[in-house]
């Protein structure tokens, strides 16, 4: 059970972030996943790539481009540092709660709720003494058509080959900063209508995966402005807010050293997706077809 809510928890995002409504008011070619960030004051180019965090092996591709984009940065930049211990440790210490998940239900909701997560292959005792950020983290393991040994990290892949290449990483947020939005952006009684929606989000995921793995960024356009899944005020608090805290630390990293930012696609686009936002500081953002 412990594997299975790491897994949600870093899967949930790419969900969160691909799910929320956005108007598409970039540039008229968007198909490409890698952007390039010059101009400004930049003596050297930086990137961003939008990411799938996690993805069966079966539809894992990370393409040439985007190894070559990473290969040219002095800097691998995550929206967590998952190499900081610190880190690593908040997410355990996110995973649980003070109050139970019983004691804030009547006996009819958590009677319910019980028989939702059987559809999860477990069940409220099991969760109980759980937060609901790491309830909610369950939605995104319906998006996981494969068992937990036949999964991939996005962005783990593109560490490995970070650490191995000896290029500094940082993070564009703290574990806290992520768990605070979505605990705020769904609450526990919120998280049990998102868990309700488990199929909708598996067949979604689905689309998505086909979209991501061909850039096709109008269909996925098409997909992430589904309202199942976040609302005005979800959006803003999973999406817009995190971006304007992120494009205000993004400069100093682009001066210091080239960097390669990898984040969950949904925080591309949009008025308030950070390719807009870098465009609003100054810098020139343009998709990469080739590199």
């Amino acid at each position: 059970m412990k594997n299975l809510v790491q897994l949600g928890f870093a899967a949930l995002l790419s969900l969160t972030t691909m799910t929320a409504k956005a108007q598409n008011t970039n540039t008229n070619n968007e198909n490409s996943l890698l952007w390039e960030v010059s101009g400004n004051g930049l003596s050297k180019p930086s990137y961003i790539t939008g990411t799938f965090h996690i993805l069966c092996s079966k539809d894992f591709e990370i393409k040439p481009k985007v190894w070559n984009a990473l290969n040219k940065s002095e800097s691998f930049v995550m929206e967590i540092n998952y190499t900081d211990q610190n880190e690593m440790a908040s997410i355990q210490k996110m995973m649980t709660a003070d109050k139970k998940i019983s004691e804030q239900l009547t006996s009819e909701e958590a009677k319910n709720l019980d028989k939702i997560l059987a559809d999860y292959g477990t069940n409220l005792k099991n969760v109980d003494s759980q937060s609901s950020t790491s309830l909610y983290s369950l939605v995104a393991t319906k998006a996981i058509p494969c068992p937990q040994n036949e999964v991939k990290m996005y962005e783990i892949e593109l560490l490995k080959t970070a650490l191995k290449n000896k290029k500094s990483v940082n993070g564009l947020e703290k574990v806290d900063d992520q768990t605070h939005a979505i605990s705020q952006a769904y609450d526990l009684k919120e998280t049990i209508s998102q868990l309700k929606l488990g199929n909708e989000y598996a067949v979604a995921a689905k689309k998505m995966t086909e979209a991501f793995k061909s850039e096709n960024l109008k269909e996925l356009d098409q997909l992430i402005k589904n309202p199942k899944f976040m609302d005005k005020r979800q959006e803003k608090l999973v999406l817009t807010d995190r971006n304007k805290k992120w494009v205000e630390k993004m400069p100093e990293m682009m001066k210091n050293q080239s960097s390669f930012f990898a984040v969950g696609s949904g925080h591309l686009w949009g008025e308030n997706g950070l390719i807009n936002l870098l465009k609003a500081k100054g810098y020139t953002v343009k998709p990469v077809t080739s590199l």
